[in-house]
């Protein structure tokens, strides 16, 4: 069984940055996309960053330009360094991670507030 593991959250002053991790353990094979989403208070969980496994990103528009999303593949770990964070950048933010036949494996969510 594969567990997600998120670091790195916190609180933050709006504009200033924080760097999140999330590392892969147990019987790994191979992990293929990997995601950062998040969920704030009375919202839907929404897609933040995806990677794959070559590298090729993909962010929602309204983190494109401040966040910056990469992974280490001999390190089974990915990470979401965010800059210029906001108010509303404030939610739990959880990694997913694609580990093959099918299942997409989340992680138990960081939370990371951004004060005014």
């Amino acid at each position: 069984q594969v567990q997600l593991v998120e670091s790195g959250g916190g609180l933050v002053q709006a504009g200033g940055s924080l760097r999140l991790s999330c590392a892969a353990s147990g019987i790994i094979f191979r992990i293929n996309t990997m995601g950062w989403y998040r969920q704030a208070p009375g919202k839907q969980r929404e897609l933040v960053a995806t990677i794959t496994r070559s590298g090729s990103t993909n962010y929602a528009d309204s983190v494109k330009g401040r966040f910056t999303i990469s992974r280490d593949n001999a390190e089974n770990t990915m990470y979401l360094q965010m800059n210029s964070l906001k108010p509303e950048d404030t939610a739990v933010y959880y990694c997913n991670a694609d580990i093959g036949l099918g299942i997409y494996q989340w992680g138990q969510g960081t939370q990371v507030t951004v004060s005014s």
